[in-house]
């Protein structure tokens, strides 16, 4: 059992090819099946529960026949495991910490973790699926982190950010803050980001006396600390459980890896992030 179960959950191509030979689909060929693997994967999960032994001859016929498959697999498997352990080691940071911007709900039963740069286009684009996800899911908490890697008004603009999460603990005006400087016209600096606090009616004052704080350095500090840690250097870039999606991938990858990540939770009765 071991092989097939290598096999069949370390290689999506694997799963569609078996498909495609134990339920008779020639017709649709490993291409088309594996862009049909939601319904697919579920037909074959049922099809080999019920024939344990035609599975296994199955999956050892497949893969002898087809060797690059199998080291496809293990080396997909590897990566997955590696990733895993990585996200796993930084837990606290990334999910416990309670240092950062959470939105969402504060005791969701799934978090997603977003790293940002004000200056971001492709920031700014994923901007609507954050604010969709938060008000579509209400079981949701995302946790915000600065990283700020397009120059030095990046940097300056990040600063702010936390300063003004700082003062709102509730984070209903950082959320107001968080849009208006991701979305609004021009690069992002010190200059614009306290002309949005002002605008929201933050106190720009006690901003400004914060910027140099130790609380702002360690912030963005330990954001920089697991970016180097995860190897993660574009934005936006995401944490969910144990997956890691970098750019701007749309709101359906990221519901489809939420929902994989509430039933994971679901079935093993363990949170992701503990």
């Amino acid at each position: 059992m071991r092989l097939s179960r290598v096999a069949l959950g370390a290689a999506p191509a694997v799963v569609a090819a078996i498909a495609a030979v134990a339920l008779g689909l020639t017709a649709i060929g490993p291409g088309r099946a594996q862009a049909q693997g939601g319904e697919i994967e579920a037909v074959v999960k049922d099809y080999f529960a019920k024939r344990p032994d035609e599975a296994r001859r199955l999956v050892k016929d497949y893969l002898v026949k087809n060797p690059g498959v199998l080291h496809e697999a293990l080396a997909d498997l590897k990566q997955r495991t590696d990733r895993t352990a990585l996200i796993n080691s930084n837990a606290f940071g990334l999910f416990n910490s309670g240092k950062h911007v959470l939105l969402g709900n504060p005791k969701g039963d799934v978090i997603l973790v977003e790293f940002v740069d004000y200056n971001c286009g492709f920031c700014r684009r994923a901007l609507a699926d954050t604010l969709d996800l938060i008000r579509s899911d209400a079981n949701l908490k995302v946790v915000l982190f600065q990283h700020p890697v397009l120059g030095p008004g990046s940097a300056e603009a990040a600063r702010v950010a936390v300063a003004v999460q700082m003062h709102d603990r509730s984070a209903a005006k950082y959320l107001e803050f968080h849009s208006k400087l991701l979305a609004g016209p021009g690069r992002a600096d010190k200059a614009r980001a306290l002309a949005v606090a002002a605008a929201l009616g933050i106190d720009v004052a006690q901003l400004e006396a914060d910027l140099a704080s130790p609380e702002v350095d360690a912030r963005l500090e330990e954001g920089k600390r697991l970016t180097r840690a995860l190897g993660i250097r574009g934005t936006p870039s995401y944490v969910i459980c144990d997956n890691i999606l970098v750019g701007a991938v749309g709101i359906g990858p990221l519901k489809s890896k939420i929902a994989a990540a509430r039933q994971a939770q679901q079935d093993s009765g363990r949170r992701c992030e503990l």
